[in-house]
């Protein structure tokens, strides 16, 4: 018997855990839908049977789960994720609350695997996500020294209030959630500032590209910016490797490897879009250019759907890559 919680139900991250869940046909033999009090009583839909959504209280999370989907915010989990886990549960928290706690698994599940020195496990950041499993090839094959992010983030990664500020823009009305339109409109803002000018979103991706890859030397920047898509990233990535491979090598260790999609050929037009990477499971690869102003320097472009790969499905294939373990 799997008895599986999703907390944070009705947010579009939770609603897309409960798709996965799904299609993926995790075995699950009882599901628990949480949310706040605001969305109790909704109702939703998992393998045609209708759940009507709870509020999550302390209590509840002793009644014997043995996996929590946590995607609530970080003041959520900080308070449930322990109590969840002092009563036998493993949790998959969707939150940056735990992601830097050295206790704690950070986990893509192409680049590394849990140890469980605690019963959390921390999803990492949507743009980290589709970053470090590209980062992970070129590791692979060729070391890597150093990465620059720029990233192009939709507006879906604010859930639905950033969805709601790109449609007021789209209407002429003043935004609510960001600090400046999003239609028509670039802002280099994302989560709040620090004293030496980054912003806590560039700050995960520096702090989490290290933890993931077991790289903590690897000099790492980042510069982040919301854009008027509504949903999947966009990330410029320029990296600099130990080896000095050819672009044609470049492309065949990414075409040969199972877990990226390589698009490049670009005198036909052929390159990652995130309009093309919306909606699907998988991160493409593409515009990949030696830098001729760094040595064994390039450049590569990555998409992939934020709500997907970079929250909800990471998190489920986390949950598959437990229950093989443990049946394994």
């Amino acid at each position: 018997m799997v008895k599986i919680a999703v907390v944070g139900a009705t947010g579009l991250v939770g609603r897309k855990m409960i798709d996965v869940l799904e299609k993926k046909d995790i075995p699950c033999d009882e599901l628990v839908l949480f949310s706040s009090s605001r969305s109790a009583g909704k109702e939703l839909t998992f393998r045609n049977k209708t759940y009507r959504v709870e509020e999550l209280t302390e209590a509840r999370t002793a009644e014997g789960f043995d996996y929590v989907l946590m995607s609530a915010g970080g003041s959520t989990s900080l308070k449930f994720s322990p109590l969840f886990e002092q009563n036998g549960a493993i949790v998959i928290d969707n939150s940056s609350a735990f992601r830097m706690d050295p206790t704690i698994d950070l986990i893509v599940p192409e680049v590394n695997r849990p140890v469980l020195n605690r019963k959390i496990i921390a999803n990492p950041n949507c743009s980290t996500i589709q970053s470090v499993i590209p980062l992970k090839v070129l590791e692979d094959a060729f070391g890597v020294k150093r990465v620059s992010y720029t990233t192009y983030q939709a507006v879906s990664g604010s859930g639905v209030n950033g969805i709601q500020d790109l449609k007021r823009g789209e209407n002429g009305e003043a935004p609510m959630n960001y600090p400046h339109p999003i239609y028509n409109n670039a802002i280099p803002h994302i989560d709040v500032f620090f004293e030496d000018g980054y912003t806590k979103e560039e700050v995960k991706m520096i702090e989490e590209t290290r933890k993931i890859l077991g790289l903590n030397e690897l000099k790492v920047t980042a510069t982040c910016v919301r854009v008027p898509v509504e949903n999947s990233h966009g990330v410029a990535m320029n990296v600099t490797l130990d080896d000095s491979p050819s672009v044609a090598e470049l492309k065949q260790v990414f075409d040969q490897n199972d877990h990226v999609v390589l698009q490049d050929d670009p005198q036909n037009n052929v390159y990652p879009t995130q309009l093309g990477s919306a909606g699907k499971e998988d991160v493409f690869v593409g515009r990949i250019r030696k830098d001729e102003s760094m040595e064994n320097t390039y450049h590569l472009w990555v998409t992939s759907d934020n709500l997907l790969k970079g929250a909800a499905l990471n998190a489920v294939q986390i949950l598959q890559q437990l229950i093989d373990t443990k049946e394994g």
